[in-house]
């Protein structure tokens, strides 16, 4: 059964194990994660489901430590890292709003594996938000990628789950931004030590903040983010300067008959070194942010 609505963000929220592949998590929406219009920012839900994958993988007993690192992963120095996301929001919740968020492991080829989040709001079980991520291996000593070896797939393999999220658009190309091709470019970006994790890299949420510094304010004030997808290309170091560059490929006055507006984005350090490619697309600001879209859960599952 569903936790009482008082523990939610406490010690004990994991609400409901599915299955040993599946867990259901609630979060609070506080008032220092909503933006100004009062609803929970990208950051927010972004650290949500690295703070849920993590739960849920130590509630299976696969993690030990605060990074998500397993027994055998620990002994070789290995860290998760995400590789490529996906994320598709219908609704965003508003504060002291509750939502669940379910987690769930699938394969994803040899080296990698691949997280899941459906974000549920907690009293109607309506869907406002899915995610999926693609995780590699890095050795956290030489910062370089690893072959999954064996011993830590045998700690995974059993809770792997054979589905997946559907993410439309997920094969479509990122083009590679420059000068001439960028129609905003942010300069003089840089981490701060509180944007540094555990695993001593940049906190994933960062860099969605760092892309949406290139969103004109216009577009900020006037739509939301309905999709994004990001393909980290590097990690980006402590003292890495950094450019954000964000290129217009739809609006609504450019053959658009459903007034959303896309970009293709690009992160690079000021040496023009590749760090991230993203895409966004924004919906016009509804007037009461509710009931976007009738969505329905059950179809953005695949089984593979």
């Amino acid at each position: 059964m569903k936790a009482n609505a008082q523990n939610h963000n406490g010690d004990d929220k994991i609400s409901k194990v599915v299955s040993k592949s599946s867990i259901r998590q609630n979060f609070t929406i506080r008032s220092y994660e909503v933006d100004a219009n009062g609803i929970a920012s990208i950051e927010t839900l972004m650290n949500y489901f690295q703070s849920s994958i993590i739960d849920h993988c130590n509630t299976l007993g696969i993690h030990v430590d605060a990074a998500g690192s397993s027994k055998e992963m620990i002994k070789r120095n290995l860290v998760w890292v995400y590789s490529e996301m996906q994320v598709w929001i219908y609704r965003y919740p508003k504060w002291d709003d509750v939502v669940e968020v379910e987690t769930w492991l699938s394969s994803e080829g040899k080296n990698a594996a691949r997280f899941n989040w459906i974000v549920r709001d907690f009293k109607t079980n309506q869907m406002l938000n899915r995610a999926s991520s693609v995780c590699v291996l890095m050795n956290k000593l030489t910062r370089r990628l690893s072959k999954i070896p064996v011993e830590v797939r045998r700690e995974f393999e059993s809770y792997l789950k054979n589905s997946r999220i559907i993410i439309e658009g997920d094969d479509k190309k990122i083009p590679k931004l420059d000068d001439t091709s960028a129609d905003y470019i942010c300069l003089d970006l840089k981490p701060r030590w509180s944007d540094i994790d555990i695993n001593f890299h940049v906190n994933n949420a960062k860099y969605v903040s760092w892309i949406l510094e290139s969103i004109p304010e216009s577009i900020l004030m006037n739509y939301e983010l309905s999709s994004l997808t990001l393909k980290f290309k590097r990690e980006c170091k402590r003292d890495s300067k950094l450019q954000s560059l964000a290129e217009v490929c739809s609006d609504n006055n450019n053959n658009n008959n459903n007034n959303n507006v896309e970009y293709n984005h690009m992160l690079r350090s000021e040496d023009g070194v590749e760090i991230l490619r993203g895409r966004t697309e924004w919906r016009l600001k509804p007037t009461n942010n509710f009931d976007i879209f009738n969505h329905d859960p059950e179809a953005s599952i695949k089984d593979l």
